[in-house]
Order: C-alpha cells, then sequence, then structure tokens
C-alpha cells in the first residue's frame, strides 16, 4: 500500500484533526506521531532517516495511507518524490497562535533530562533530533521559529505543483479537503481535537 496523502504541515497545525479527518474519508490509518508512541520500534527508523541513512519508506509506513505530523512531515521533500501520485496537503494557521501553541507543548515536551535507557529515551532522542535540531537549530524565540515557519511553508508552496497541493486551515473544515480529495462531504462535524490543554493532559 502507498501513501494517498503526505501532510506537509508543522506539528500544532491541527494534524491531529487532519488525521482523524482523513481517516474518516477512508485514508485509515494516517500515520502522526500518536503512531509512533504507540509504536515505538519506529522511533529509531525515523532519527536514521533524519541522520541522512537510507530507509525503506515502504516498511516504515506499511500500511498507512496517509500521514501527517512530525516525524513524517520533516519528510515531505523525500516521500513526495518516493510516492508520486500521492497529492500533498500542507496544514497551517495563524502563525502568532500556532507559536503560542508550539511553546505550551511541544516546545516544554522536549526539554528536560533523557530517560537512561527504554522506549522514551529513544522517541525523546528522535524528537529533540528532528524538531529540535533539524527544524528549529535549537532556538525557540519566536522571531526564529516564526521564519522557519514562513520558509517551510514558501518552499512547499514552490516546490509542489499547485494542483497537487492543498494549503489546508483545519478551520476551513471538510469542503476544501474534501473536494481537493474528490471524496463527499461528511454529514458529521470536522474533527477537533488535541487542544493544548489535551496535549499537556496527555504529557501529565
Amino acid at each position: 500500500m502507498a501513501l494517498s496523502v503526505i501532510g506537509a504541515g508543522f506539528g500544532r497545525t491541527g494534524t491531529l484533526s487532519l488525521k482523524f479527518a482523513l481517516e474518516q474519508l477512508g485514508l485509515s490509518p494516517c500515520h502522526h506521531m500518536m503512531e509512533v508512541f504507540a509504536n515505538p520500534e519506529q522511533a529509531p527508523v525515523w532519527l536514521s532517516a533524519a541522520r541522512g541513512e537510507t530507509v525503506d519508506w515502504d516498511s516504515l509506513l506499511s500500511g498507512y495511507k496517509a500521514s501527517v505530523d512530525w516525524p513524517s512531515c520533516h519528510f515531505w521533500r523525500e516521500l513526495a518524490a518516493h510516492y508520486p501520485e500521492a497529492k500533498v496537503i500542507l496544514s497551517t494557521r495563524d502563525p502568532q497562535q500556532w507559536y503560542k501553541s508550539i511553546s505550551g507543548t511541544i516546545f516544554p515536551a522536549m526539554a528536560g533530562g533523557l530517560p537512561e535507557e527504554g522506549p522514551q529515551r529513544d522517541m525523546l532522542t528522535m524528537v529533540r533530533h528532528i524538531v529540535s535540531d533539524k527544524v528549529f537549530s535549537g532556538a525557540t524565540d519566536q522571531a526564529h521559529v516564526l521564519d522557519v515557519l514562513a520558509r517551510h511553508e514558501a518552499e512547499v508552496k514552490r516546490s509542489i505543483p499547485a494542483e497537487r497541493l492543498l494549503v489546508f486551515d483545519v478551520a476551513e473544515s471538510w469542503e476544501p479537503l474534501c473536494r481537493f480529495l474528490g471524496v463527499p462531504v461528511p454529514d458529521t462535524p470536522f474533527p477537533r481535537t488535541n487542544s493544548s490543554e489535551e496535549f499537556q493532559a496527555r504529557l501529565s
């Protein structure tokens, strides 16, 4: 099974809501960081990919029909090339609101010491290397982080042909997403989940 949808948007741009929406539209399962938490053996493979080592994408993403969020969004370019028939969704949101969200969730979650061993150490090592080191170069100040976001989104828009790309804010609900995917609009509410409070509650 090959990916049909590749998410290029950073975490905290509504990616968990988008995961659930895509799954409701038949693209199930959809890969998300939550999948790595559920399958911690994936973490070292994602870390190897981030270190530039050769990774078998078909094996790593076996069974998945779509991918969103970190770690996969870091490899949007590689995945778009490997799965040329897949459509690309760049999830986005108001930059100021996004920075407030990531500053209250992902950044604090990456802080602190590493566990001595085990799956949690592998997970945190992978997340820090990809999100902190590779994406944000170890800096979390607002000006830098927002510049990284802006450059990332501009590069996705520049690199992916318009007919293959949807720039999507989950606040837009079903219509643009379903139109892009060529599927009917469900008669159920668009998923809304993973608020900052929910994120923090999972870590407590």
